[in-house]
C-alpha cells in the first residue's frame, strides 16, 4: 500500500519543475508585454530614423540643399519659437483641425447609424456618398472657394470631409458585421430593436468603429495641409508656402515634421482610447 501511494504521488512531484519554469515564463512574457506596450516605446523607431537622418546629413549622403538636416530644422523652430509665428501658426492650425473633425465625426456618426440600421437609408444615402468619396481632394478646391469663399468655411469643410468618409466606412462595416448568433441570443433574452442596438450591435461595432477614427485622424491632418493652400494667412500651411517662397528649406521640413508628430499624437491618444473601451480584446 505504502509503495502505491508513492508510485502515484511521483508523477505530481516531478511536474512541479515544468510548471515553475512555465510561471517563470509566463512572469517574463508578462513583464514584456508590458514594456512592450508602453506609450513612449512607440517613440524608438522615430528616433532612429532621426538619427539615421543626422548621420546621412552630416556625411553629404544626403544635400542640405535637398532636405534640410535635423540641427537646422530644430534651430528653424527655435527662430520661429522666439517671435511666436510657431505658436501663433499651431494655434490656427488646431482650431481648424478641431472644428472640422468634430463636425466630420458627428455626420459620419449620424450616417452611419441610419444607414447600418435602416435599410431604406441604406439605399438612399450610401450611393452618393461612395461615389462623393473618389473625388479626389485637389478638385473640390475650386468648388469650396466659389461656393465658400477664400475664408476659414472651405477649409474647415475639407478636413471635415475627409474625416467623414473612413468612420462612415467601418461604422457601417462594423454594424452589418456583427455576429447574427449574438444578435439572436439578445432576442432570446427579451431584447428589442432599441436594446439590441445598445447592448450589442454598437459595442460588436466598436473596434471598426475606433480603427476608421484612427484613420479619419490621419486623413483630418492630410486634409488640413491640402486645405490651408486655399490662400491663407495662417496656420502651419501658410508657414509652408511662405517659406517656399524664400527658399527656405528648413521651414518647409519643419511644417513637415510638425504634421508627423501631430498625427503621431492623435494616433497614441486613440490606441490608448482603443485599450480602454475594448479592455474585452487585446489590442496590439
Amino acid at each position: 500500500m505504502t509503495g502505491a501511494v508513492i508510485e502515484r504521488s511521483a508523477p505530481s512531484a516531478r511536474a512541479e519543475p515544468g510548471q515553475h519554469r512555465k510561471s517563470t515564463s509566463g512572469r517574463r512574457r508578462g513583464r514584456l508585454q508590458r514594456i512592450g506596450s508602453g506609450p513612449w516605446i512607440r517613440l524608438v523607431s522615430p528616433l532612429v530614423i532621426l538619427a539615421l537622418w543626422q548621420i546621412l546629413s552630416s556625411r553629404g549622403v544626403i544635400p542640405e540643399s535637398k532636405l534640410a538636416p535635423p540641427t537646422q530644422v530644430w534651430a528653424a523652430a527655435q527662430e520661429l519659437w522666439a517671435d511666436g509665428s510657431l505658436q501663433d501658426a499651431l494655434a490656427v492650425s488646431l482650431q481648424r483641425v478641431g472644428i472640422g473633425l468634430a463636425l466630420g465625426v458627428t455626420v459620419a456618426v449620424l450616417l452611419g447609424l441610419l444607414v447600418g440600421f435602416f435599410r431604406v437609408a441604406d439605399l438612399a444615402i450610401d450611393p452618393p456618398l461612395q461615389m462623393l468619396r473618389t473625388v479626389p481632394f485637389l478638385g473640390l478646391i475650386p468648388l469650396f472657394v466659389v461656393w465658400f469663399g477664400i475664408g476659414e468655411e472651405p477649409k474647415i469643410l475639407m478636413v471635415a470631409l475627409g474625416v467623414l468618409f473612413p468612420l462612415y466606412l467601418n461604422l457601417v462595416s462594423g454594424i452589418k458585421g456583427v455576429d447574427p448568433k449574438l444578435i439572436e441570443a439578445g432576442r432570446a433574452v427579451g431584447l428589442g430593436r432599441l436594446g439590441l442596438a445598445r447592448t450589442v450591435i454598437i459595442p460588436g461595432s466598436m473596434p471598426e468603429a475606433l480603427t476608421g477614427f484612427r484613420l479619419s485622424l490621419g486623413v483630418a491632418w492630410l486634409s488640413l495641409i491640402v486645405a490651408e493652400q486655399i490662400n491663407a494667412d495662417a496656420g502651419l500651411g501658410y508657414l509652408v508656402m511662405n517659406a517656399r517662397t524664400y527658399f527656405r528649406n528648413d521651414i518647409i521640413v519643419l511644417g513637415l515634421v510638425i504634421y508627423a508628430l501631430l498625427g503621431l499624437i492623435s494616433d497614441t491618444i486613440v490606441r490608448g482610447l482603443e485599450s480602454r473601451l475594448l479592455r474585452w480584446r487585446v489590442v496590439r
